[in-house]
């Protein structure tokens, strides 16, 4: 027990071939020919690029305006209607900052300056999107303005808006809001955006001089609990947006959507 059993004839026979074969191998030099053959064949390894971290404390940071926090509507942004009628006459006409006036800088968010010099570029077009009267039915990079809450970008349905049919720079878009205290972009919303979501007729807004956009309104604490209720507004309250919630809130008897979560926000402060 615990003894390996001797070889046998077989196992002996076996090695003895082995050993005459590679003998045999060995003078007809074919053991080198079998090793270059297998050096040949097997790709090579690439070798393995060494990581490394790449320091960027050197370059500036690109970030938006809205991170940088500028505001769009400030004299830094924006350029005068004369420097535009300028260059339409004459492009070859050097524009400089200097030329801003204090009328330009106070033009209301629903008539923003258009730069002339982007209407000559070929890229620019207009896109026709839907034949909506309360959204407006074409798109267009240029002369539309966008609207806060759906953030499209088009030209108003209104029949009488000499700026969305006439593309009059000069003239306020009449299918757009403008908030009479900030004339910001929080203060622009298209009709249906009006209607939906906060229950307003253009056609009020537009005769009511004093109109304000309920930033504005929360901030004067007026109408409590009254709110913004676009989803960029809603993530900065760390609030879930509503999405198409018009259905359910006429469902429960709400007007607009802003008197839903007028009347949630009370009933969850009560709580």
């Amino acid at each position: 027990m615990g003894r390996f059993p001797a070889k046998s004839d077989y196992e002996d026979m076996r090695n003895a071939r082995i050993s005459e074969n590679q003998a045999r191998l060995a003078s007809l030099g074919l053991q080198k020919t079998i090793s270059e053959l297998r050096l040949i064949t097997t790709p090579a390894k690439s070798p393995k690029r060494k990581w490394q971290k790449v320091d960027y404390s050197s370059v500036p940071l690109r970030r938006s305006n809205r991170l940088k926090q500028v505001n769009p509507n400030s004299s830094d942004a924006s350029i005068s209607v004369g420097r535009s009628l300028r260059f339409l006459a004459d492009p070859d006409t050097e524009l400089s900052d200097g030329d801003v006036s204090e009328e330009d800088e106070k033009r209301p968010a629903n008539a923003p300056f258009v730069d002339w010099r982007l209407c000559r570029s070929a890229e620019v077009s207009s896109e026709r999107r839907c034949m909506s009267k309360g959204r407006g039915s074409v798109y267009d990079p240029v002369f539309g303005i966008c609207c806060h809450f759906c953030r499209q970008k088009k030209l108003c349905g209104e029949e009488d808006c000499k700026r969305c049919t006439d593309l009059d720079v000069d003239q306020p878009c009449l299918g757009k809001t403008d908030c009479s205290v900030c004339h910001s972009t929080n203060g622009v919303l298209c009709r249906a955006c009006l209607k939906i979501r906060y229950g307003e007729e253009m056609e009020e807004v537009r005769n009511n001089k004093q109109w304000k956009c309920p930033h504005c309104i929360e901030e004067e604490g007026s109408k409590p609990y009254w709110i913004c209720n676009s989803s960029f507004c809603l993530k900065k309250r760390k609030m879930v947006p509503t999405g198409i919630a018009i259905y359910r809130a006429r469902e429960m008897g709400y007007e607009s959507v802003a008197h839903l979560l007028m009347d949630e926000l009370q009933r969850k402060d009560k709580r």
